[in-house]
């Protein structure tokens, strides 16, 4: 069963540039998650950056994200996947976000968020494809 991590809690305040909590993806098989940005409610003239860091150790998230997110402006979802299948010494994720705000008004940037991934189960080596099907039809 594929497994499910939250990384920005559903409907979380965010007013400033933060880390989250990092979150142990070691037990997860295929190491590829389908990440969801949902914003459901932000003030105008402001932006959002979201990304992905990864660890071995759940300290050290080095210097260089793993995926970033197309900035967001106004309330959405936005799904990207994280493929950390080739990176095996990767046992730790955690989200960054960072907010901006311009214009006049609040100077307090202000979004509410949520950032959820869930895993993408391994496809069987014995799922045969619709093409590889219709070839061998049309070989016999």
């Amino acid at each position: 069963m594929p497994l499910e991590f939250s990384l920005i809690p559903e409907n979380t305040r965010l007013t400033s540039n933060a880390d989250g909590a990092p979150i142990d993806i070691s037990e997860t098989i295929s190491r590829t998650f389908f990440c969801t940005l949902a914003i459901s409610d932000q003030i105008e003239q402001e932006s959002l950056d979201v990304s992905l860091w990864g660890s071995p150790d759940g300290l050290e998230f080095g210097k260089r994200p793993l995926l970033k997110l197309p900035q967001q402006f106004y309330c959405g979802t936005t799904k990207m996947v994280l493929d950390v299948s080739l990176k095996p010494e990767i046992k730790f994720l955690r989200a960054r976000w960072e907010l901006n705000r311009w214009g006049r008004g609040t100077p307090a940037p202000m979004f509410i968020a949520g950032l959820q991934l869930e895993e993408i189960p391994p496809m069987s080596r014995d799922t045969t494809t619709k093409r590889a099907v219709l070839a061998v039809k049309q070989s016999v």
